[in-house]
């Protein structure tokens, strides 16, 4: 597509703003708008943006980062290839965008560019990885009578029907509007918590999938708000609730093939990609489970993972094994990876994902033995002997390991990795001096 058949298109839906997309260090997807007057000049030269804005934190604060500051610029280009017509939005579309310096280079800072050079290192061993995401949330109404805070829509049992009908109204809207903009749904249903909802996306290759999320947040939320209603995907809106995971089922495919299978069990690539993921899981949760809410969520008995570890159908390990579907286990065969959520930027999360599974695959390694109970019922001794280790326990802890871990901060880049854990650092500090009502508070209309 070219700018002026953009263009043409954006007249034809009668809009009269383009949002250009992008979601930063901190996880927040933000937007500049153009007007039609302009439009195909800014979708072929991008719009600017000061450089300061990636050193933003989730709290609106400018991290002293070198050459994010006041002074410097970057540019949002679009890819074409995203536009949609935003169906929560009157007269509006939406493209996601790349971060590009003012000469067209892309930016070392880009985030959406990172996940495309991971792409690319898949593609040098004849790869493709395909991403299906589960999004869980929580829809809320505001507190009555100009009370701070918010109340679930419903206070039913997990997977009740008393709970869907609950939020049917929304819930067909929001399906209506992901159909419009091609984000493919295949499951959803009230989760166990209060007002909680999953919706899942069927498998795309990585840089569509992430794409798909970044649209998937904003109709959440732009749904939401049609129905006088707010929805939060934070890690764990509530306290005394379930928390809302990101899981993310993947696989790789070369061509029509997928390499996870082999009859009987995992092939040596499902085995080599997934032992560089467990290789990498404390770093990778500084990328996957990033803010400080995270950690209300990744503690033992959360269904979230919280030791270092895999197996077969185990929902109390970080990556999990589903079981193929009987008559389709070529199609269906995957790992999950459950110590995710949806405060994480999909770009990061995702090319973190490939470069500790490329490790992985590229030295052979091979998993531990799989685990079939939940580790947290074993003993410390046990767990010792089986070198089941604890995940970090904290957003600091993540950090942490991410800077420790010279395959995910080489794949980062210098420029990225030392922004963006700058970004999450500062609000590690930020939440840690206030209280549980001011995280809540903080998070619940931030992702």
């Amino acid at each position: 597509m070219t700018a002026q058949e953009l263009a043409r298109q954006a007249d034809d839906a009668g809009l009269r703003l383009v949002r250009f997309l992008w979601c930063g260090n901190d996880g927040t997807v933000r937007a500049k708008a153009s007007g039609r007057s302009g439009l195909v000049s800014r979708l072929e030269r991008g719009i600017g943006v000061a450089a300061g804005i990636q050193a933003m934190n989730g709290l609106d604060q400018r991290q002293p980062v070198a050459d994010m500051g006041a002074v410097g610029q970057y540019r949002l280009r679009p890819a074409f290839d995203t536009f949609r017509v935003l169906p929560y939005a009157e007269h509006t579309g939406a493209v996601l965008s790349d971060l590009a310096l003012p000469d067209g280079e892309p930016a070392p800072v880009c985030q959406r560019g990172f996940l495309k050079r991971m792409e690319a290192r898949l593609a040098e061993h004849g790869l493709t990885l395909r991403v299906g995401f589960e999004n869980e949330f929580s829809l809320a109404k505001r507190a009555p009578d100009g009370a701070a805070g918010y109340e679930p829509v419903d206070r039913g049992l997990g997977f009740s029907t008393i709970s869907l009908a609950a939020s049917h109204a929304f819930a067909d809207a929001l399906v209506g509007a992901l159909d419009k903009q091609r984000v493919p749904i295949e499951q959803y249903c009230a989760e166990i918590g209060h007002g909680q909802q999953e919706v899942s996306t069927g498998p795309a290759p990585a840089l569509r999938a992430a794409d798909e999320q970044i649209l998937l947040r904003e109709t959440i939320r732009g749904v939401a708000a049609s129905k006088e209603l707010v929805a939060s995907l934070a890690p764990k809106p509530w306290i005394d609730q379930p928390g809302n995971g990101l899981h993310v089922h993947f696989s790789l495919w070369e061509g029509d093939r997928n390499r996870f299978h082999e009859a009987g069990g995992l092939s040596p690539v499902a085995r080599g990609f997934l032992a560089g993921v467990v290789e990498h899981l404390p770093g990778l949760c500084g990328l996957t489970a990033p803010s400080f809410n995270s950690y209300r969520r990744i503690a033992p008995g959360a269904w979230a993972g919280a030791y270092r570890c895999w197996g077969p159908d185990n929902r109390e390990a970080p990556v999990r094994v589903p079981s193929p579907f009987l008559g389709a286990e070529e199609e269906t065969t995957n790992l999950e990876l459950k110590a995710c959520d949806a405060s994480c930027n999909p770009y990061l999360a995702l090319g973190g994902l490939i470069a500790a599974g490329l490790d992985g695959l590229e030295r052979e390694l091979e998993p531990p033995e799989p685990v079939d109970v939940d580790p947290g019922a074993l003993s410390e001794h046990e767990r010792a002997r089986r070198r089941i280790e604890p995940l970090p326990a904290t957003q600091a802890q993540a950090l942490a390991a991410l800077e420790r871990d010279p395959v995910l901060t080489g794949a980062l880049g210098e420029v990225l990795a030392r922004s963006y854990v700058a970004v999450r650092r500062s609000e590690w500090a930020a939440y840690s001096a206030k209280d549980a009502a001011f995280e809540q508070l903080g998070h619940f209309e931030k992702y």
